[in-house]
């Protein structure tokens, strides 16, 4: 039995056994499923486990670490960045349909679009992130992807459709006795219930959540106090939610565990709460430490809104000059922070335009460096690079694969007693025909040319008796097709020499050319315009007239 190798501790690399693919990839799952770990020390993690994934030859690995630095990078700031690398996983993702890498980055290109303010390509990233999450995926996972999905139909405005992916979320995290995760459903249904204004819906979750926790004897975390705050000033408890948000700061404060506007949120909604209940100076003083707080730390999206509560304090005292005073304040800050937030969004939207223009310019010339220039059907380097996987993907289904090699018959003559332009036309329409002929087979065949006046025709999962009519079939079209307006009345033939191999044992990519070449020089031999097939290298050929 082997050993399960430890846990790679975040900063630091831990060489894994090559064979242990499985525990890289439990690695991944870890830092992914991971909500409050570090991103600068996640992100160093996530470098080191691209290098083993490369090392390995882990392909998925790799492109799920690059993801996981994606996702750090955001957190961190580096938005450009992010994005760059984001859409260029995704692209690899998508052109190897791997639905473990489209998940995640479905659902981190969600958010990418929701901070763009794009609700509706948001719900459509995490529509589709649901969708290619693997069934058997672990309970938690699944309940953060459908939480996501809710939370963006939710930011949509279809509160009905949130409400039951929560529920369903929700049993899922029932079942598998997850609190943690039973209460992240809870907490966002009920801040999606209190942005709908349904205070009443809000509140009954959250009397769930409170039964709930104790229950479990847990505790409520810092940030679902507040919510809880939010939603007791929505219903006009100001007392009460005065106290929540008391024991929201304290309970941060006992934590220890820092995030940027934690505390000028806190400070906003303990003031909202103060002027509800007619504390009017501890609220002019609470939303006054929020306001510096959001000038120290540039939290301008936050003082947006504390500037707002201030402007209305003033004037429910009648203090119009200070009203004013926060009003204009409140409409500096707000064309400060539209502009800003304008100018990071032109530069996500570039990084994304950049990013697909290079990844469509990269297809581009890729399938032109795979295609041949005369006759658009694909060339040897194509060949190449997907023959080996085609005969791979035969021998592990247990199927057969068909390997053909078509030659035109005295092609020279043509050349040498017409001329090199209608060799082109002949070559160019035999292309043609070879294309249209493998169409009709399966979407699995495809004709290639190798180079001069030979081509290639591969029929992959075909049965043999039905393979060698397919290949007398292309003999026939090139034979049958009208040639007068091009040669003059002058014959177009081809000569077809194939193999048909079947798992298991399908030889490698050199041995099948060579016995298919084997073959056609055996049609060549019996007088052209024939197809010579081997069922069994060890057999000999079979001539079909």
């Amino acid at each position: 039995m082997t050993a399960c190798p430890a846990p790679i501790e975040l900063g630091v690399i831990r060489a894994l056994p090559a064979p242990a693919a499985a525990h890289l990839a439990a690695q991944l799952d870890r830092l992914e499923d991971d909500r409050g770990q570090d991103t600068a020390e996640t992100l160093a993690a996530a470098v080191g486990l691209e290098r083993l994934a490369q090392a390995y030859g882990d392909v998925v690995a790799r492109e799920r670490a690059r993801l996981l630095q994606a996702d750090m990078q955001e957190r961190g700031g580096q938005t450009t960045r992010s994005v760059t690398l984001l859409w260029d996983v995704h692209a690899w993702a998508t052109a190897n349909d791997c639905r473990p890498v489209l998940a995640r980055s479905h659902l981190l290109l969600a958010r990418t679009q929701r901070n763009l303010g794009d609700m509706a390509a948001c719900l459509e990233h995490a529509i589709r992130a649901a969708e290619h999450l693997d069934e058997d995926a672990p309970p938690g996972r699944r309940v953060f992807y459908l939480v996501k999905l809710a939370d963006a139909l939710g930011w949509t405005g279809s509160f009905g459709a949130a409400r039951e992916r929560y529920r369903q979320a929700e049993q899922i995290a029932a079942a598998a006795g997850d609190y943690e995760r039973q209460m992240m459903v809870l907490n966002n249904l009920a801040y999606t219930e209190y942005e709908a204004g349904e205070a009443r819906r809000a509140w009954a979750v959250v009397e769930r959540m409170q039964a709930f926790a104790a229950a479990h004897g847990e505790r409520f975390s810092a940030n679902r106090l507040d919510t809880i705050a939010r939603i007791q000033i929505e219903l006009g408890w100001y007392a009460e939610a005065e106290a929540t948000v008391l024991q929201a700061i304290a309970q941060y404060a006992a934590d220890g565990y820092e995030e940027v506007d934690a505390l000028a949120e806190y400070l906003l909604t303990l003031g909202m709460a103060q002027r509800g209940r007619g504390a009017l100076d501890e609220a002019m003083a609470t939303l006054e430490r929020s306001r510096l707080l959001c000038d120290e730390r540039a939290l301008g999206e936050v003082e947006l809104r504390v500037l707002e509560e201030q402007a209305e304090l003033y004037a429910q005292t009648g203090d119009f000059r200070r009203a004013y005073q926060a009003q204009k304040a409140w409409r500096v800050t707000d064309q400060v922070l539209r502009s800003a937030q304008r100018e990071a969004q032109a530069r996500t939207r570039q990084a994304i335009f950049e990013t697909d223009e290079a990844r469509r310019e990269a297809e581009r010339f890729r399938a032109q460096a795979r295609s041949d220039a005369l006759t658009g059907l694909p060339n040897r380097r194509y060949v190449d690079e997907e023959l080996p996987a085609v005969l791979a993907r035969a021998e592990a289904a247990g199927t057969q694969v068909t390997v053909a090699l078509a030659d035109l018959d005295h092609f020279k003559r043509i050349n040498d007693t017409l001329s090199h332009e209608v060799g082109d036309q002949v070559l160019s329409t035999v292309g043609g025909l070879l294309r249209s002929g493998v169409a009709g087979v399966s979407r699995a065949a495809f004709a290639a040319r190798l180079g001069g006046e030979e081509f290639l025709v591969v029929l992959p999962g075909t049965a043999p008796d039905e393979a060698e009519r397919h290949l007398d079939a292309l003999r026939l079209l090139v034979r049958s097709h009208p040639w007068a307006p091009v040669t003059g009345g002058r014959p177009v033939t081809v000569s077809i020499g194939a193999v048909i191999a079947a798992a298991p044992g399908i030889p490698t990519q050199a041995a099948l050319l060579a016995d298919a070449d084997r073959c056609l020089y055996a049609a060549k031999r019996a007088g052209r315009d024939r197809v010579v097939v081997d069922r069994d290298p060890c057999r000999g050929g079979q001539r079909l007239d």
